[in-house]
């Protein structure tokens, strides 16, 4: 059950996000780990570094800004991301939004892990705005994760939002944790698929699904 406050701030988060990324202070507001500028100073002696050197003044503060975007996910709410973006649906043929650019921190390690979603579903009777899959896409990317849990997510999300004949979502990613440590293979990749309803259950669906993700983007 979400709090008031992350109530208060849903639809702020989905319509500011992208203007707090260009400060290296929070508005007093949304300040919401007031502890962690300060965890960061004494994570940065704990790991050999002076946090009073030149370069190091302001890292407190912009990690605590940089992890209040990272993990904005947690406050924000289906309802303020869709924003009223579902419209009565004209035809019944699949809809395909791909291509699209996530990124997200890995749960274990907390390093990064990033990559492309694709998203489709065949219509009932409502349509989703076409940004809006990107938004749902940042809603569950932006908190600490595993892939294949964002990729349900996501796909529960549109159910429930369109009732659809069916929902398939698919994601490739690059994870750091395995690349900048452990095994170290940096050529690696991970692909996660969920299939609802008619991309389950036919074949022939899920394949036209799979063929139209592998086509080259159109490129402006």
């Amino acid at each position: 059950m979400p709090t008031d406050n992350a109530q208060l701030i849903g639809q702020t988060e989905v319509d500011d996000l992208e203007q707090l990324q260009d400060s290296d202070t929070l508005p007093e507001e949304l300040i919401k780990t007031p502890g962690l500028a300060q965890l960061t100073h004494e994570w940065l002696g704990l790991i050999g570094e002076d946090p009073q050197r030149e370069g190091l003044l302001k890292t407190p503060q912009r990690v605590e800004k940089a992890w209040h975007y990272l993990t904005a996910g947690y406050r924000m709410e289906l309802a303020d991301v869709s924003n009223g973006a579902v419209f009565e649906a004209e035809g019944s043929e699949m809809v395909v939004v791909k291509d699209i650019e996530f990124y997200s921190m890995c749960e274990h390690h907390m390093l990064p892990f990033f990559g492309r979603a694709h998203i489709g579903y065949i219509p009932e009777r409502k349509i989703l705005g076409l940004s809006k899959f990107a938004r749902i896409t940042d809603m569950f990317a932006r908190r600490l994760q595993v892939q294949e849990r964002i990729t349900t997510q996501i796909a529960q999300a549109v159910q429930e939002l369109l009732e659809p004949k069916g929902v398939a979502v698919v994601l490739e990613g690059v994870h750091l944790c395995m690349a900048m440590r452990g095994v170290e293979k940096q050529h690696s990749s991970t692909t996660t698929s969920a299939m609802r309803g008619a991309f389950r259950e036919d074949a022939r669906t899920r394949a036209e699904f799979m063929q139209a993700i592998q086509k080259r983007a159109v490129s402006l």
